[in-house]
């Protein structure tokens, strides 16, 4: 009998990701504390859509369970591969939540944003700890059962899906995690946790508040001089962190970290590659209303975003070694303002 697979906050991701487990047959359980979410999929299906014809299906017949409803599990099979997909905030309760409903070895994956894994073995123990990277993939959910994916399948070009311990050792049920996530896009078992999880962290914290507090797609902050030059001091000195505290980081998007970082603290000649670079990548399209970071659809949608844990964890990891942060400190402090209400998103507000 195969895996028991739970998908721990059917949002975007894991929504996309749990809807082609579902559709490749795997035994899979939507848990979701949106009731509006889980009723839209129990009545239509988990309608996913993408880029060609192929992302395009309806997963029917799946399990979707609102919160409220997963003491139904007691009586039933137990959960092998808990996949939490919810943000950072919620991380424990919704460990907690799946805790007790995990078999003798089950585990628990953060496929998350940010570093949670700590957290996640503070209630479930280290050695049920497992992380999972998604990297360069985009997705946004329009409304309640429906999923887009706004990018194309980076396939061959790029490792989605890097699965590891956090040992660095590669184990069975990393290779396990592989082969799942292999079901949706590329995936690889990486032995570099938490370089990989750091690195990731850079990057989302040179778009995701940026985005949000702007108002302006990714594209738009690229061809912004001022807004571009901030989210390069925010990734220099995210990198600069990390390697302070041991990470060994992976490439940030196309640059090396000490390009970044030397970019980042005023060599001209690295500065002007790392702009001329990013205002070529940022290619306008006609998708980019839809194509906006996690952050700025939060924005848009009235919701908390995760700045605490991406540009607020960098500069509290920053303080902790004596190294100061202060542009992550600032975006961080603009967008609790946009979300309070007390600051209107706009490129002004970092100089734009």
């Amino acid at each position: 009998m195969g895996k028991r697979i739970a998908i721990v906050g059917v949002g975007a991701l894991g929504g996309y990701v749990g809807g082609h487990l579902a559709r490749a047959g795997h035994d899979v359980v939507l848990i979701d504390f949106w009731p509006a979410n889980i009723e839209a999929i129990r009545a239509n299906g988990l309608q996913l859509d993408g880029l060609s014809d192929e992302e395009r299906f309806t997963v029917t017949g799946v399990t979707a369970l609102h919160v409220s409803d997963v003491q139904s599990l007691a009586v039933q099979r137990p959960i092998d591969i808990a996949l939490v997909a919810v943000k950072s905030y919620d991380t424990e309760w919704a460990t907690m939540l799946i805790k007790q409903y995990l078999a003798p070895g089950g585990y628990v994956v953060s496929l998350q944003n940010c570093l949670n894994e700590e957290r996640i073995a503070n209630i479930v123990g280290w050695g049920r700890t497992v992380g999972a990277i998604a990297s360069m993939i985009s997705v946004d959910m329009p409304e309640a059962g429906r999923i887009m994916r706004t990018i194309p399948k980076m396939g061959d070009r790029h490792t989605v899906f890097r699965a590891g311990e956090v040992h660095g050792r590669i184990s069975t049920r990393i290779e396990e995690l592989v082969e799942l996530f292999s079901l949706v896009d590329s995936a690889k078992a990486t032995t570099n946790l938490w370089g990989e999880r750091w690195s990731k962290l850079v990057l989302n914290g040179m778009a995701n508040g940026v985005s949000a507090a702007t108002g302006l797609s990714i594209a738009a902050t690229n061809h912004n001089d001022a807004v571009r030059r901030f989210s390069i001091q925010l990734g220099g000195e995210a990198v600069r962190i990390g390697q302070a505290l041991g990470y060994e980081l992976e490439k940030i998007g196309k640059f090396e970290p000490e390009t970044l970082a030397r970019a980042a603290e005023g060599d001209a000649a690295t500065l002007e590659l790392v702009e001329t670079q990013l205002t070529k990548d940022a290619k306008p399209n006609p998708r980019d209303d839809i194509r906006r970071p996690s952050m700025a659809q939060d924005v848009l949608k009235g919701r908390r975003t995760e700045i605490e844990f991406i540009n607020g964890y960098i500069a509290a990891k920053g303080a902790e070694i004596g190294i100061d942060a202060p542009a992550n400190v600032r975006i961080t402090e603009l967008v609790k303002g946009v979300e309070r209400g007390e600051l209107t998103p706009s490129p002004a507000l970092l100089g734009g």
